[in-house]
C-alpha cells in the first residue's frame, strides 16, 4: 500500500479566486495547457459565452456535492459510503480514471465518512488524479480485488482493503460500524462482514444524494447540454441518405469529445426499419432516402454530466407520410403534457397514472419508462407506464433541483418506423423549466 496526501502538495489550486487572476478558467479551473485535470476545451468556452451562459464554479460545485453526501450518511446514522461505481467516485471526488475500463475493472475506490473525509484508492501509478480536488484528503492504492488483477489471492487482497477501512472508520466514526457500499466484488464483502462492519446499501445513499442538484451542478448542466446540441446539430446537418447509420452516429461522438465531453453509454441510432422495434443498436445499414432516423444520445459530456435527449428526423427529398406525422404529434403531445406535471410536491405515483396516455395501439411497444433521473448518468428515480407500476418502489415526490427526463416512444406493433422523442427537464421553485432547447423536426410536427 502506498499513501499520498496532496493537500499541501498538489501541483494545481482549485481554490484560486477566478475574480483575481488572469490564470483562470470560467469555471474556476487553472489556464494550465499541461494540467492533469480534464475539463471543456475552448471551443465549447467560448460556444458557452456566445449563448450567454455561465460556467460553473468547480470549487462550489464540488462541496456541495460533498455535502450531500455527509448529510446523506448523518440521516442514515451510517458510519461512512464505500463506493466502486466510477460515476459515484467522480460525483464524490470530481476525478476520473479510465471510466469504462475501470467499471468492469473495479479498481477504484473511494470513503467519504458522516464527518465528510474523503480517501480515494486509485491506480497505484496514478495517485496524482485527483490532485486538483483538496476535499480529497487522503490516496491511497490497493482497491482492486477482481480476479484478472488478483487472481486466486483475492481473498487476500480484500483481506488488506478491508482492513484499512475499518481502521479509517474506527478513526473518523467511534463505534459507528454501518458502512454503505454501494458495489463491491464478493471477497471484498465477505472480508468487511468478516471484520464485523455491517452492510448497508450504498446505491441509496448516493442515488438520493445525487438527485438534488446545486446551483453550480445545474450551471454544469445547462453548459453540458448546449455542447451537446451544437454536437447534434453537427450530425443533423451531416444526416443523409446514402450515408451508414454508423457514420452518421461518429459525428456525434466526434463532435462531443471536441468540446471536451467524455463518452456515450450507447448506439441508439437506427434508421428506416431498424427503428421498429427500439433498441435496435446502429450498425453498417445504409439510410435510404424518405426515412426516419431516430436516436437517444445517452451523452456524458462536458463536466461528466449527462445529457440523455431524444429526436427523429425525416431523412429525404420526400414527404412523410400521414401515419409517422400522426405519430410524431402523438409522441410531440406525450412529453408536452407529461412534463406539464412537474413541480415541487407531485408524487411519483401521479407521474405514473397521470398526464397523456398513449393510445392502445403503442402500448406493447411504449417506452420502459416516462420519466427517469439524470445527473452524471440515467439515476434514480425511475417513473414507471401504469401497467409496470411498482407499489412501494418509488414512494417520493419531486423536489426542487431535481432534473428528469420526460420520454416517448410510438412505435406500432410490426410498423415500419417508431418515433423517439426525449426532454431534459429542471424542477424549480415553482414549476419546471425544460433545459432542451434542440427543435423538433419540422416536417414531422408541421
Amino acid at each position: 500500500m502506498t499513501q499520498s496526501h496532496f493537500s499541501d502538495t498538489r501541483k494545481i489550486d482549485p481554490l484560486r479566486n477566478k475574480a483575481e487572476t488572469t490564470a483562470a478558467l470560467p469555471d474556476g479551473s487553472p489556464r494550465d495547457n499541461d494540467r492533469i485535470e480534464i475539463g471543456p476545451t475552448r471551443l465549447a468556452f467560448d460556444e458557452w459565452a456566445a449563448a450567454g451562459l455561465t460556467a460553473p464554479d468547480l470549487t462550489g460545485m464540488r462541496q456541495w456535492r460533498l455535502d450531500r453526501i455527509s448529510g446523506q450518511l448523518q440521516e442514515r446514522d451510517l458510519a461512512g459510503v464505500l463506493m466502486f461505481d466510477p460515476l459515484n467516485i467522480r460525483y464524490a471526488t470530481d476525478s476520473t480514471n479510465m471510466q469504462l475500463w475501470n467499471t468492469h475493472n473495479p479498481f477504484r475506490a473511494c470513503l467519504v465518512t458522516a464527518d465528510g473525509h474523503m480517501v480515494l484508492w486509485d491506480y497505484k501509478n496514478a495517485p496524482f488524479l485527483a490532485e486538483h480536488n483538496p476535499l480529497v484528503r487522503e490516496v491511497r492504492s490497493g482497491a482492486s480485488m477482481f480476479y484478472f488483477a488478483t487472481g486466486d489471492r483475492s481473498g487476500d487482497a480484500a483481506g488488506r482493503f478491508a482492513a484499512q477501512v475499518s481502521d479509517l472508520l474506527a478513526e473518523r466514526s467511534g463505534n459507528n460500524r454501518r458502512l454503505a457500499v454501494d458495489k463491491i466484488m464478493l471477497h471484498g464483502y465477505h472480508a468487511l462482514t468478516d471484520l464485523g462492519l455491517r452492510v448497508e446499501d450504498g446505491e441509496e445513499v448516493m442515488e438520493h444524494a445525487r438527485s438534488i442538484k446545486g446551483e453550480d451542478d445545474i450551471l454544469a448542466m445547462r453548459c453540458s447540454i448546449h455542447a451537446c446540441e451544437q454536437a447534434v446539430k453537427a450530425m443533423e446537418d451531416a444526416a443523409a441518405p446514402g450515408m451508414s447509420e454508423d457514420a452518421i452516429w461518429a459525428v456525434l461522438h466526434a463532435e462531443n469529445i471536441a468540446r471536451g465531453g467524455e463518452w456515450i453509454e450507447t448506439r441508439l441510432l437506427a434508421s428506416g426499419p431498424r427503428t421498429n422495434p427500439w433498441f435496435q443498436e446502429c450498425g453498417p445499414r445504409i439510410v435510404q432516402n424518405n426515412e426516419i432516423l431516430a436516436f437517444d444520445t445517452d451523452l456524458i459530456g462536458c463536466y461528466g454530466i449527462c445529457t440523455d435527449i431524444s429526436r427523429t428526423w425525416f431523412l429525404g427529398d420526400g414527404e412523410p407520410t400521414r401515419e409517422m406525422k400522426d405519430d410524431y404529434r402523438i409522441a410531440h403531445e406525450h412529453i408536452t403534457t407529461n412534463m406539464e406535471l412537474m413541480k415541487p410536491g407531485v408524487s411519483f405515483r401521479e407521474l405514473t397514472f397521470g398526464g397523456h396516455q398513449l393510445p392502445d395501439i403503442y402500448q406493447k411497444q411504449k417506452y420502459s419508462c416516462r420519466f427517469h433521473g439524470v445527473g452524471l448518468c440515467d439515476e434514480w428515480p425511475l417513473i414507471a407506464y401504469p401497467d409496470h407500476y411498482v407499489e412501494g418502489a418509488f414512494d417520493a415526490v419531486l423536489e426542487p433541483g431535481m432534473v428528469l427526463c420526460v420520454e416517448a416512444l410510438v412505435s406500432r406493433e410490426g410498423g415500419d418506423f417508431s418515433i423517439k422523442l426525449e426532454d431534459q427537464v429542471l424542477v424549480t421553485e415553482d414549476g419546471y423549466e425544460n433545459l432542451t432547447s434542440y427543435p423538433h423536426c419540422p416536417r414531422l410536427l408541421g
